[in-house]
């Protein structure tokens, strides 16, 4: 077993007691080593914060359930009260091709990886830490030729002033953990790679609610290229109506030339859709780990998204134990508490403990010889007297530095709570948007089919059609817009609520539970 995977746990002091080198070194050191265990660690030892003593994330409260509307996207939604969050919320959609594209993303996205690089480098510097938890143990092996001053003593016993010597020895050194100096640091260490963790849990989440975005707004702007579409091939048809009533004398040629004018306007806004788009497609193959020119087969269509029904709302107090840059900053905030223990130690004083054996001979065959071997034993004690204040500074910095770890993790919460109260009154707004969206398009439609048999007929002039099929392509843009953020707020409302990391099946691997390795 590494020293790396062995927990050091205070109240069991036969750690040492039973092992291998606790055998081999003098009984005074593994004394010593054992009082060190039974020791206090000095400054404050962490709580975790009380979650806030609220209830809810509105002032009033919540609707069972938003409007509906009669169409794809408008059903509507159930807020259910503690509804736990599926790992894979994302499948909610039943959107194969979007599932696909997010299996790909986790596992080839770069910032993923280098989330997970980081807290490796994390875990490591822990694990380096608690090597100070044993002693350290250095072997050495010296030759050399040497010659001696005659008037010099004493010589080699074979007295002579030319000659060689051979050392090898085993040098041990043990610094006492007294005052828990080096607990508190790994304590330190523990909590920045928990931290660390924490920040891969939240880029895990955040990239997968960024590549459900993408997706919607992928078919949003499909929706929107295709309703412009449909009103230019409007125009160009009323255009040709247009055209014969002109040959016929029904309408002036003032009446065409708008219409013209009409149908370029609409033809415009045609490619600045399509510009969205394709930097939409370059946007969602990164997010996958691919490069513009890879993009994914994969398309997006509103009616390809199916839109969840019982959307999750989480206790609050279960609220800061889901999100991970909640947890992020209580691991902060940890680390800062066992930093103010590190700076109270380092004014103490502190013991080391020596030990030295070896052998010493002229000879490489002689150095296991009987009357060759050497030791040494030694202990110092070192403790600070004057070092200009700093050292009192650097407690103080401490105690500054857990005051502002403090405050973050409470402005954390509270962006938190807002987060998640800012998404539900989204998808409320959204919901009536959709309704109102719906009925305005579906009126702009009547308007627009109704003036144009009036203007076939000659009973209106043609300002009164430009006007319906204006009003028409906006309604029916502001529709697509409309559906758009349904599926996009609730997306960032699985995203704000933690996004259901806990329950993935390789936590157990990936969560690297770290806390049961201190002393």
């Amino acid at each position: 077993m590494r020293a790396s995977d062995a927990p050091i746990p205070a109240s069991n002091p036969t750690i040492y007691k039973g092992s291998t080198l606790a055998s081999c070194a003098p009984k005074w050191l593994a004394l010593a080593a054992l009082a060190a265990l039974a020791g206090c660690a000095v400054g404050p030892d962490f709580e975790t914060p009380a979650p806030p003593a609220v209830s809810g994330y509105t002032r009033e409260p919540l609707p069972a359930q938003t409007t509906s509307a009669d169409i794809p996207g408008g059903e509507a939604q159930r807020l259910v009260r503690d509804l736990d969050i599926p790992a894979q919320w994302w499948t909610l959609f039943h959107s194969p091709d979007l599932n696909r594209l997010i299996e790909r993303a986790i596992k080839a996205n770069p910032t993923i990886q280098s989330a997970q690089a980081a807290l490796k480098v994390a875990l490591e510097n822990v694990y380096a830490q608690q090597g100070a938890f044993f002693p350290s143990i250095d072997g050495s092996f010296s030759p050399s030729r040497n010659k001696s001053s005659n008037s010099i003593a004493p010589v080699p016993s074979n007295n002579t002033n030319v000659y060689s010597l051979y050392t090898a020895q085993l040098s041990l050194s043990y610094a006492p953990d007294i005052w828990g100096l080096n607990r508190r640091q790994v304590e330190s260490l523990q909590a920045q790679a928990d931290a660390q963790r924490f920040q891969l849990e939240a880029t895990y989440v955040t990239l997968t609610a960024n590549v459900v975005t993408a997706a919607v707004q992928e078919a949003s702007l499909r929706a929107q290229i295709d309703a412009t579409r449909d009103i230019i091939k409007i125009q160009r048809d009323l255009l040709d109506l247009l055209h014969r009533q002109l040959q016929a004398g029904a309408v002036a040629g003032l009446d065409v030339a708008a219409q013209e004018a009409a149908l370029a306007a609409a033809l415009a806004t045609l490619p600045p859709l399509e510009k969205q788009l394709a930097q939409q497609r370059d946007a969602l193959a990164a997010l996958i780990g691919a490069f513009p020119s890879e993009e994914p087969a994969e398309q997006f269509q509103l009616s390809s998204l199916t839109l969840p029904q019982d959307l999750p709302v989480s206790l609050p107090a279960k609220l800061v134990q889901q999100r991970p840059d909640v947890r992020q900053a209580e691991a902060n905030l940890r680390s800062a508490s066992a930093q103010i223990g590190v700076a109270v130690a380092n004014r103490l004083p502190n013991l080391t403990l020596s030990a030295l054996w070896g052998t010493q001979a002229v000879s490489a065959g002689g150095l296991f010889g009987p009357g060759n071997g050497i030791w040494t034993l030694s202990g110092q004690v070192m403790a600070p007297i004057f070092d200009g204040f700093t050292l009192l500074h650097r407690e103080r910095a401490a105690r500054a530095a857990f005051d502002q770890a403090a405050a973050e993790y409470k402005s954390t919460v509270l962006g938190a709570f807002q987060n998640v109260a800012d998404t539900l009154r989204a998808l409320q707004s959204d919901a009536d948007a959709v309704r109102a969206q719906d009925a305005a398009e579906r009126a702009a439609k009547t308007s627009l089919d109704i003036t144009r048999r009036q203007l076939e007929l000659g009973q209106i002039n043609y300002l009164s059609l430009l006007n319906a099929e204006q009003t028409y392509l906006q309604a029916v843009i502001n529709l697509a817009q409309a559906q758009a953020n349904r599926y996009a707020d609730t997306a960032a409302l699985f995203q704000a609520l933690g996004g259901g990391w806990w329950n993935r099946p390789d936590q157990p691997q990936t969560a690297l539970s770290i806390r049961n390795v201190l002393p």
